[in-house]
């Protein structure tokens, strides 16, 4: 990829051509209007810390720049010209794309003791000046790192095209550990010439202040707060979503009520967090459990739902719904869509570049593992009728954690709700346009993450995930504290270990010990680009919760531990969300007999407690087009900038959630921020950004909306995974998971479906009503019939349970079609 390495040598920049005082004129009157590019203004003095930056020396044998070279990848038609038509000196850089099928060409810093030393935790201003014929240029920028060696990092910025010489400057994201150099420059990736010239790069560092945590110190800005609010959420909300008015919608169907079910009583509740008032939504189907994505507008797509409940002695399991619907913020109502192609119950629905919603998994309509895939077109607002939808006919599970790449492929992360994990690794690539699967390894237990939490890592442009805890019934009774990490911008991406996550303690005290973990985590991103890890519990069966909250943060991949924890009780259905001023929600509780806290907690971070709180002035602009600069004004020096993808969660799931880094120019007050051209990277829709300064304290959020009236970049797309064997769908054995035998069920067209198991979902519907939740396995050292008997007891089902199955436990000794009843446990407890 790269060039021959040269040794540096070093020069001071030449004067400029053009006249200093009139340029410098022009550009103060220019930004006076609000019209001048940041980029257009002179370098500050600050010491240059690129070698030969007017590229004058020459190296003998090659003839280019002494510290550059020629670098690029991929199928394209190029040549490399050193010529006198330079910004300032006699020699500048042109490169010329005549053909391109795939990839870039741009000029760079050597590999070598050229490429610029850097500090961790610095963050520096780089420019260049430049000519183009072409959008297609972007910043691109490489590291060094200590222990994989050179990496490509991320694509700063998008350059507009330039008929003249015009300069453009971005600062750097903050320098993560093991990094000691790096190398960047414009990388052209469309037909038409680059010219560049006069390279600088400064420390901008702005110097924080001390950090008192790190010293022993305690309270709020250590640990943050929770508060639980006074008045209970009229509903039961089993999904969160965040609007871009900062209401979050709280969608609970029947709310795991039978008898609501049979009434046709469906709630849907809008929470204002500003006022903390509720507004009744009125709602037309059972959405309990239904999957829903922020659609490019701002309207929430729900996709299926509850079409009927399980039986009472698990002959039959519960059914997806066909219908879907998109429910309107300017009108607070549910609009109905057309059907889809298959029911849905526990789908998941990810938001792809182009503003269309893919859905997979869940259950059909005949309560078989659907085996269909969903293409919602943003553009004709409707469903695609099948040969317009691609298919690979596999079962991707319930809520299957599909993340959006850079490429436009689809992450299945391995996070997953009930059950086992798919065959091979448990994760895997999938490309929907070329209906090819390809196996990812390294998921530790990747038959136990069931309800765990995968997250897309800040910044977006790293292309990282994490995958958090997870446990399952049928494996193992308690959850595990794994954390799984993977780069999938890697040539052949794996799974490696991650940090353990933090313990922490039962609801009478205990602590936590050896390999106890949990189920049901909620992890959110926060503005600062570091992850809020919550609630919980060890059991799968909706038992035991676990009070304890960390922030992992990506850059240092650690977890802080000991954070204040929510006093309510979160684990099965709960969800935790970020809202526009930087504070987090939670809400949820299901336990296993059927009752529901309703409470409503708040969680402050401890950026909030850090000091006066960085403001955004204004946003010259709302709508905002990929690749663009956009500027904004701020009250105090700020570090860094950021949008975050507002929540749409329900069971430890939410695969669009997602963090962008916004690369800035900064002049003063004054910041240009540059928004990727990959639309991948930044599905349409709206945004929350938000500025943090050199202390960590984020700004309120600002809402803007990417990509409007359909505007869709072409993506510059890196190439990764390349060590992936990707095979035609047919050919992989996903369609049936290791744990079931494929059943008579046909989702469509003849596709069968996959036949669930007894137990799937953790519960043995064979004792008491259908919206309690029997364990399928009991906790270890509750063995004998009076031991679960009595545990039945404490934990809230009663002491009689109407047998309507199988007995597998044995608590319907006389057979009276009663469990745990006095004969069932007379000699015992007499």
């Amino acid at each position: 990829m790269y060039g021959a390495r040269r040794q540096p040598a070093r020069r001071t920049r030449p004067p400029g051509r053009t006249p200093r005082l009139l340029l410098t004129a022009l550009m103060l009157f220019a930004a006076a209007l609000g019209l001048g590019p940041l980029g257009a203004q002179p370098a500050n003095a600050a010491t240059n810390l690129v070698q030969n930056p007017g590229l004058e020396i020459l190296d003998g044998p090659s003839r280019f720049p002494q510290c550059f070279e020629k670098s690029g990848w991929g199928d394209n038609d190029f040549s490399f010209t050193v010529t006198g038509d330079a910004h300032s000196g006699s020699r500048a850089v042109q490169i010329q794309l005549t053909r391109r099928a795939d990839g870039d060409r741009k000029t760079m810093m050597l590999e070598n003791a050229c490429a610029p030393q850097v500090t961790p935790a610095h963050q520096y201003d780089l420019s260049f000046w430049y000519r183009s014929t072409t959008p297609d240029v972007a910043f691109t920028l490489f590291r060094h790192d200590t222990v994989q060696g050179w990496v490509y990092w991320t694509d700063l910025k998008t350059l507009q095209q330039s008929a003249g010489w015009a300069r453009t400057e971005v600062r750097t994201p903050v320098i993560p550990p093991d990094t000691d150099r790096i190398t960047w420059g414009g990388a052209l990736y469309g037909v038409g010439t680059l010219t560049t010239d006069d390279y600088a790069m400064t420390d901008a560092t702005v110097p924080a202040a001390p950090d008192p945590c790190a010293t022993g110190g305690t309270g709020p800005q250590c640990e943050g707060e929770w508060t639980v609010q006074t008045a209970e959420m009229p509903v039961r909300a089993m999904h969160s979503v965040l609007l871009h008015n900062g209401k979050v919608l709280l969608i609970a169907g029947s709310g795991n009520n039978l008898d609501m079910f049979a009434a046709g009583t469906f709630r849907t509740s809008l929470y204002d967090p500003v006022t903390g008032g509720y507004t009744t939504i009125p709602t037309p189907e059972d959405f309990f459990c239904a999957g829903h994505v922020q659609l490019p507008d701002g309207r929430v797509l729900v996709v299926g739902g509850n079409k009927d409940y399980a039986a009472p002695d698990g002959s039959v399991g519960y059914k997806g719904l066909r219908t879907s619907y998109v429910f309107d913020p300017a009108q607070n109502k549910y609009i109905k869509v057309n059907d889809m192609l298959a029911g849905h119950w526990y789908p998941s629905a990810t938001a792809m570049g182009n503003g269309d919603v893919i859905s997979l998994g869940g259950l059909a309509e005949d309560s078989s593992g659907t085996v269909v895939n969903e293409h919602f077109s943003y553009a004709q607002n409707k469903w695609l009728p099948l040969g317009e939808a691609r298919q690979a006919w596999s079962f991707w599970g319930l809520y299957p954690s599909m993340i959006l790449l850079q490429d436009g492929r689809l992450f299945y992360t391995g996070s997953h709700v009930f059950g086992n994990g798919l065959p091979g690794s448990g994760a895997s690539v999938y490309d929907y346009d070329a209906g090819t699967i390809a196996d990812v390894p390294g998921l530790r237990k990747k038959d136990e993450r069931d309800q765990s939490m995968s997250v897309l890592l800040p910044p977006a442009q790293d292309q990282k995930v994490a995958t958090i805890g997870g446990g399952n019934h049928t494996v193992s009774p308690d959850a595990h504290r794994l954390v799984d990490l993977i780069d999938m911008k890697a040539d052949s991406p794996r799974y490696v270990p991650g940090p353990n996550l933090p313990q922490g303690h039962y609801q009478d005290g205990t602590p936590q010990t050896g390999d106890e973990g949990k189920v049901y985590v909620s992890a959110v991103i926060l503005p600062d680009g570091k992850v809020l890890e919550t609630g919980g519990a060890l059991h799968t069966y909706r038992e035991d919760p676990v009070f304890e909250a960390s922030l992992y943060d990506p850059a240092t991949n650690t977890f802080q531990a000991g954070l204040a924890t929510d006093p309510v009780p979160r684990t099965y259905h709960s969800s935790s969300l970020l809202l526009p001023d930087g504070r987090v929600l939670s809400v949820g509780d299901n336990p296993g007999d059927g009752s529901f806290d309703q409470r409503v907690s708040v969680y402050k971070p401890p950026y909030l407690f850090r000091g006066a709180r960085p403001q955004i002035t204004s946003v010259a602009a709302t709508n905002w087009t990929y690749g663009t600069d956009q500027r904004i004004t701020v009250d105090k020096p700020v570090v860094k900038a950021s949008l975050i993808r507002p929540a749409a969660i329900t069971h430890s799931s939410d695969p669009n959630q997602r963090y962008v880094d916004l690369p800035m120019t900064v002049d003063g007050n004054t910041i240009d921020l540059s928004l990727t051209s990959n639309p991948n990277l930044a599905p349409p829709g709206w945004y929350m950004l938000s500025v943090v300064d050199a202390n960590g304290v984020p700004s309120v959020s600002k809402w803007v909306r990417i990509g409007a009236a359909g505007q869709v970049a072409a993506a510059r797309v890196q190439d990764f995974a390349e060590g992936l064997r990707a095979a035609p769908a047919s050919e992989t054995d996903t369609a049936v998971p290791e744990s079931t035998d494929q059943g008579d069920h046909r989702n469509h067209q003849g596709h069968e479906g996959v036949e669930m198991p007894a137990g799937f979902d953790g519960c043995d519907h064979s004792y008491g009503t259908i919206s309690q939740c029997v364990p399928w396995t009991f906790p270890k050292k509750v063995n004998t019939v009076a031991e679960r008997c009595d545990w039945l007891e404490r934990n809230g089902y009663g002491t009689g349970l109407k047998v309507s199955g199988r007995d597998r436990h044995g608590l319907d000794r006389d057979r009276n079609g009663i469990a745990c009843g006095k004969g069932d446990v007379r000699k015992k407890r007499g």
